[in-house]
């Protein structure tokens, strides 16, 4: 038995010892751990019990102390407050390898399920009404109920991430814990500690829970809610939701982080940045070998002066699907071989760097062309800050919070609850950008007035000095249901992504027949007006990437070049002089982008993209200039 005992441990181990490890679970409890999710063992019920905490009548009076452990108590609300203790006759030991203990989910959802889940599973919002202390009344679900649940449950929910399997399957999860768990309250010296753990045989995630002393009958189990948060200020933000509190005092200012942060970034990247080459001269008749992994260019080039080779140490140009990364080695041994992207160009492609690097031609505010931006890994106090002043000011705080660098809209959400936001931090790095509550709108027949974002397909030729072309044709992509600033969760209203959402109608409508539409809608702005100020963003965003040497800008490497798609939106705003005016807002750019449909509608794409950045002959290639 014991040698069955010892490969079930190793097997255990085998499969969950990294998350262990990461999660800061003692090895002493590894072995009992095992035993009990093999066995299924949920054993808090012995050593452990909720008590519910009277409020304190405010005539009533109390002394000091009291009043104090009041103001501290962490989920202040008109529900009723609980807390877990120590029942266990004997109390607790931590040495002791068997306290362990298991805790079940009662809610496990992907933020955009949450709303549809509520209504329709059974019993569900029944349970977590009761869990937070949220009034629910009979047995049908009612849309009062589950909007009050959406907002408390941020007080409530953990977050995991599965590390295999698809884009979408990497989308954080949420959980919230069964009526045990959830009673664990907050404290700065906590007696235990929890972590969720993935476990592999079952497909089910549990919470570990695991004592950090030793406790005696009567205890109060507590965990700290922003376990591993060493700084102050971050610590106060980062409970807010819990604890609520101002950070007015802190500046809502955001200037550019200093050259160390960008040469951090670098090193994380891995990238190896190249020696300086002289540009490389070509026979003026040269017929180019090209290596690529991309079907849609392999398909679509005929261009007589490029081949396509499988061998990549023959090739003149590397156009891959891929990140490239040692620049080094190329710019030593093979100086003349071009590739398709440029050192550093992270800076534009990765959100949080887009955000920083803009600050160049905008202030600590950022440029009218891109939506206010905070990180939220590293500019938390000063989103709180900036959020709060325009509560107080009763200016709109409707915020947009996106990963770093997932695209398709993925993990993006739209709320006006701090608290969401401040959670969100947990799941994965994070941006949050000023929500575009007045966009430009686009009169669908079929729906009425639409959000719609454009795309444009940029061509960086060199970057000293500065060449950018943009593609003549430009793309569009439309919401499914008309514009309202409600209905924050309603994918179809407030996203224009729809052609990697399974069942849903994708509308289309080429750029020529768009611009007569738009400017029967908008006949004060004729588009060629629209696009200069485009343009005049897209020139200004290039000129700050490029304006300091690598890795604070992208590098200026002659063999270098590139296509990018900027995916943008208008807003209404105000011009200094008092004009209504359609402003042009970038929300991100794109490596390597699809272009399916820009092969599908316009044959000679490639022909043209690869005339322009490895011909430089743009004759006849629908290209404009635009630096």
């Amino acid at each position: 038995m014991a040698g069955e005992g010892e490969e079930a441990l190793a097997a255990f181990v085998a499969l969950h010892g990294a998350a262990l490890h990461a999660s800061r679970v003692p090895t002493q409890y590894w072995e009992s751990l095992s035993r009990k999710l093999r066995g299924e063992i949920f054993d808090a019920g012995d050593y452990f019990g909720i008590m519910q905490v009277e409020e304190v009548d405010e005539e009533e009076e109390v002394d000091e102390e009291m009043e104090e452990q009041f103001k501290k108590k962490p989920n202040p609300g008109n529900g009723p407050c609980f807390k877990v203790i120590v029942t266990n006759e004997n109390g607790l030991q931590a040495s002791n390898p068997d306290s362990v203990f298991l805790i079940d989910h009662a809610w496990t959802y992907r933020v955009e399920h949450a709303r549809h889940q509520l209504r329709h599973v059974p019993g569900l919002l029944h349970r977590m009404a009761n869990l937070m202390g949220v009034p629910f009344h009979g047995e049908l679900p009612d849309e009062g109920s589950i909007e009050l649940v959406l907002q408390e449950m941020w007080k409530y929910s953990q977050t995991y991430q599965l590390s295999q399997g698809t884009a979408e399957e990497k989308v954080p999860v949420w959980y919230i814990m069964d009526e045990f768990g959830s009673r664990i309250q907050h404290s700065d010296q906590p007696s235990f500690a929890a972590a969720p753990l993935f476990y592999m045989p079952q497909q089910i995630a549990y919470t570990v829970l695991w004592p950090l002393r030793d406790l005696e009958t009567g205890d109060e189990v507590t965990r700290d809610y922003a376990y591993g948060e060493m700084d102050r200020l971050i610590r106060k933000c980062v409970l807010l939701p819990w604890v609520p509190t101002e950070v007015l005092d802190v500046s809502s200012s955001t200037p550019e982080p200093p050259d160390e942060h960008y040469q951090a970034i670098l090193a994380e990247n891995k990238e190896k940045l190249p020696v300086a080459i002289n540009p490389p001269v070509y026979a003026k008749d040269k017929v180019f070998k090209v290596f690529t992994d991309i079907q849609q260019v392999l398909n679509n080039l005929t261009h007589p002066r490029f081949v396509f080779t499988d061998n990549e140490g023959e090739a003149d140009i590397l156009y891959n699907f891929s990140h490239f990364k040692d620049y080094r080695k190329l710019s030593e041994e093979r100086p003349e071989v071009m590739v398709n992207q440029f050192p550093c160009e992270n800076l534009l492609t990765v959100k949080d760097c887009l955000a920083s690097i803009a600050r160049r031609a905008g202030g600590p505010d950022g440029p009218r062309w891109l939506p206010r931006t905070f990180n939220l890994q590293t500019e938390l106090p000063q989103f709180i800050s900036c959020f709060q002043q325009r509560d107080r000011r009763g200016e709109d705080n409707h915020w947009i919070c996106k990963p770093w660098n997932l695209a398709r809209s993925l993990d993006t959400h739209i709320t006006n609850n701090l608290n969401s936001i401040i959670r969100h931090r947990e799941s994965s790095p994070k941006v949050v950008c000023k929500y575009i509550e007045e966009p430009v709108l686009f009169e669908r027949e079929d729906v009425g007035p639409v959000k719609f974002d454009v795309r444009y397909v940029v061509l960086l030729r060199s970057t000293r000095p500065l060449q950018l072309y943009s593609y003549d044709v430009f793309w569009l992509r439309f919401s499914n249901r008309a514009f309202s600033l409600d209905d924050l969760d309603d994918y179809e209203k407030h996203f224009t992504v729809m052609n990697y959402a399974p069942g849903v109608t994708l509308k289309q409508v080429h750029c020529e027949d768009f611009i007569p539409l738009f400017e029967k809608q908008y006949p004060e702005y004729p588009w060629t007006t629209v696009q200069a100020s485009i343009f005049k963003a897209f020139a200004e965003l290039f000129q700050v990437a490029t304006s300091k040497p690598a890795p604070l800008g992208i590098c200026d490497y002659p063999s270098s070049r590139a296509i990018y798609a900027i995916d943008l939106m208008l807003k209404w705003d105000t011009s200094r002089d008092g004009k209504r005016i359609m402003q042009p807002q970038i929300l991100e750019v794109n490596f390597n982008p699809d272009c399916d449909r820009a092969c599908k509608y316009h044959p000679t794409f490639f022909n043209d993209v690869f005339s322009t950045l490895f011909l430089d002959e743009t004759d006849n290639c629908h290209v404009t200039r635009i630096v």
